[in-house]
């Protein structure tokens, strides 16, 4: 957390191996990945990294399902890529939209259809930035609930937000300001939204 143009969005672009530190280094999973070259990092993210961000970026003109495959193009599994993206998204509530293209889903749809693609390749950690930023608040915390379920489940998930009632999902908060962590803590208990409840 942390006002505009604290830092957030280029910590959490760096953390994502979309950016390069300038100083330092950055070790994931007991790998110095600042020594990596483009390939190795694309490779990484497309293993180890999921993303969802504030605006989606679904591919239009395309649909559901091959919106969640695509990130399968270069991964390795047992499952078929179709088997596996249609699991996914069965297990984000969107079984039933399979086949819809991007533009025929609501907002909050398209961002668990985002969930589905960061998932899809089983990630050791998912980067959010702002997921609720472009709903309202009924979907926001459908997504929440649905990145809890996920925390709660074993996957590691680095949030950005500027919303309180976001914020209260978390186990730990980092405040960002000017570039520099001010404050770091864990969270002693979560509140979670019960039918429809919008946390203040």
């Amino acid at each position: 957390m942390g006002p505009s143009g604290s830092g957030k969005s280029t910590l959490m672009h760096i953390l994502g191996l979309l950016d390069r530190p300038t100083g330092g280094k950055y070790y994931l999973e007991g790998k110095d990945v600042t020594k990596l070259d483009d390939d190795e990092l694309a490779g990484l993210r497309n293993r180890k990294i999921g993303f969802v961000f504030q605006a989606f970026n679904l591919l239009p003109r395309t649909t559901v399902l091959e919106n969640v495959m695509l990130p399968l193009t270069y991964a390795k599994h047992k499952e078929s890529p179709e088997s596996r993206a249609k699991r996914i998204l069965e297990s984000v509530g969107l079984g039933h939209r399979l086949n819809y293209f991007t533009n025929q889903i609501s907002g909050g749809e398209k961002q668990r259809v985002a969930i589905a693609r960061a998932l899809v390749n089983d990630p050791a950690v998912i980067f959010a930035d702002e997921p609720t930023g472009n709903l309202d608040s009924k979907s926001g915390v459908q997504i929440m609930e649905i990145l809890q379920r996920l925390n709660d489940l074993g996957n590691t998930i680095v949030l950005v937000t500027h919303e309180t009632y976001t914020s209260e999902h978390a186990k730990r908060i980092i405040k960002v300001k000017d570039g520099l962590i001010v404050d770091d803590y864990e969270v002693t208990h979560r509140r979670m939204a019960k039918d429809g409840e919008v946390l203040k």
